[in-house]
């Protein structure tokens, strides 16, 4: 059964809402496995929308940006209204003020990210993927190939910290899906 299978089989939990949390380490893949994902399920015709918590989080405030998600997002649509957000933009290299995201109700939302599948949120998932990749090292590579070599001290330090973060959420260990190793 595929991940898109297995999101539709489940539950939804926020109205009607079905919600695939995709969470792992920085540089383990999350985003091309949830790109793939929401492909799938929109070929499907399937109404999903896919939310980054890259739109939300920055160097110096990785996880406390949450109520934001909730209370724009999650909350309305768990009423069967649209939510709304503003995304950071990054193409400076430092985050600021982007644009407006309207979040119209969907039939399934995919939230992708470093702490997607937060304890606080796990009631209101249909499903929590793990994602793993390779090593510290090779995801460390591949955050930078993606972020560009300026962004290494930055990268290195969001390692040291998400591996405490996912050390106390114990996100692995309440997944659904696990992909990879620990």
């Amino acid at each position: 059964m595929t991940l898109a299978d297995r999101v539709l089989a489940a539950p939804p939990r926020l109205g009607r809402v079905r919600v695939l949390a995709i969470d792992g380490p920085s540089g383990s893949g999350k985003s091309t496995l949830a790109a793939a994902v929401v492909g799938v399920l929109r070929a499907r015709g399937v109404a999903t929308t896919l939310i980054s918590t890259d739109h939300f989080a920055t160097w110096d405030d990785p996880v406390a940006w949450w109520l934001r998600l909730a209370d724009g997002v999650l909350d309305p649509l768990a009423r069967g209204e649209p939510g709304h957000y503003r995304q950071w933009d990054w193409t400076t290299g430092q985050p600021r003020p982007g644009p407006r995201i309207v979040v119209p109700v969907p039939d399934v939302l995919v939230v992708e990210g470093v702490s997607a599948g937060r304890a606080s949120v796990r009631p209101l998932l249909s499903l929590l993927c793990w994602i793993a990749g390779p090593g510290p090292a090779a995801r460390l590579e591949r955050a930078v190939a993606r972020d560009g070599e300026s962004s290494r001290p930055q990268l290195t330090a969001w390692q040291r910290f998400e591996r405490g973060w996912f050390a106390v959420d114990r996100t692995h260990s309440n997944a659904h899906v696990v992909i990879g190793g620990h």
